[in-house]
């Protein structure tokens, strides 16, 4: 019994010493300033935070599959609202909407964006399924809604130098999502102009 009791007396501590350390940290984390990278998020104090996902809003065509090999398809020239969040490792996670970001919007997929050197490090039967954005830009008539055309300049080398990977888990037309997720080899898409 006397056993137990010191058994006990040393290990409370130290359970809930750690328990509270991690809520320490917990809470030092939620209360730090918000990071972010001025270049990809040059408006931060004019758009609020929306739940994380407004650091930088693309829209860019040729982000939906066609039904057919013409590039006069109708859905390669749907306007896919990318809305990203900048992470401090420099990758970006856009969720994707086919109509915008309004309250009911419901994203269809996401694009993943990372930097040339983290590009460089995937395996190489991995590097397939991404697109280089100075190569997919000027093809997808990518545009920055919400920046003025001097942050637009500022933002494109950086953006020029990442990788996309695009992930869809619904079709626009259905209503809920059917089926299995899939990516889109954008670059494999029909030529525009």
């Amino acid at each position: 019994m006397k056993l137990k009791i010191l058994i006990a007396s040393i290990a409370l501590p130290l359970m809930f010493g750690s328990a509270n350390a991690e809520a320490e940290k917990k809470t030092a984390s939620v209360n730090a300033p918000r990071q972010y990278n001025k270049v990809f998020n040059p408006r931060q104090k004019e758009y609020p935070n929306h739940l994380g996902f407004n650091d930088l809003h693309i829209q860019a065509i040729r982000h939906l599959v066609p039904d057919s090999k013409d590039v006069n398809d109708p859905k390669l020239q749907t306007i896919v609202h990318h809305h990203c969040k900048a992470y401090a490792d420099s990758t970006f996670l856009c969720l994707m909407f086919h109509s915008g970001m309004k309250d009911q919007d419901k994203p269809i997929g996401f694009e993943y964006i990372i930097t040339t050197a983290q590009f460089n490090k995937l395996p190489k039967e991995e590097k397939k399924y991404w697109h280089y954005h100075k190569e997919e830009v000027p093809r997808a008539h990518a545009t920055f809604p919400d920046l003025n055309a001097d942050e637009a300049a500022e933002i494109l080398p950086a953006i020029n130098e990442t990788y996309g990977k695009v992930v869809y888990f619904q079709q626009p037309q259905h209503e809920f999502s059917l089926g299995e997720p899939y990516v889109v080899i954008v670059q494999d898409m029909p030529e525009q102009d």
